[in-house]
């Protein structure tokens, strides 16, 4: 079993079925030693994290989303590479929240995956990041992000 899987492990954390996109795009593309991720969702079978961030749901939940993401993220790696060791570094993170007008608190939501990265990588968690909030997000979820990855060879 690999280091991260251990480490997954662990924390109580499983990896999910690698998700099917939604539209014209792939989950991944690899340039050199970087992974470009999609958008990711936090969206796993039957658990949807919907709607506008503080309305509908809560900043905890939109947390818990964006750790969610993290996890899918993390399985289209381990598809594309085939281990989450090979992870060198976790490059940079863009969040984007489905939120009210008047919410300011994105850097709080995105702090689950950013935090959460950190957690399952150490330091090659650390990242730089954007969070942003959007008038909406595809299928009305509350949180979007996307990673680059650099990767061993």
């Amino acid at each position: 079993m690999s280091l991260i899987l251990e480490k997954l492990d662990a924390l109580g954390l499983v990896l999910p079925a690698v998700p099917t996109p939604v539209a014209a795009y792939v989950n991944c593309v690899r340039s050199g030693n970087l992974l470009f991720l999609s958008g990711g969702l936090p969206i796993d079978r039957d658990v949807k994290v919907i709607g506008k961030v503080p309305g509908d749901v809560s900043i905890e939940q939109a947390k818990e989303g964006a750790r969610m993401i993290v996890l899918n993220r993390l399985a289209v790696i381990q598809d594309a590479i085939g281990s989450l060791n090979k992870v060198r570094q976790i490059v940079s993170l863009t969040g984007f929240v489905n939120s009210a007008a008047d919410f300011y608190g994105h850097p709080q939501v995105i702090n689950g995956a950013s935090e959460l990265l950190v957690e399952i990588f150490g330091d090659k968690g650390r990242h730089s990041r954007t969070a942003l909030g959007a008038a909406a997000l595809p299928l009305n979820v509350a949180v979007e992000i996307n990673l680059i990855v650099e990767i061993e060879d």
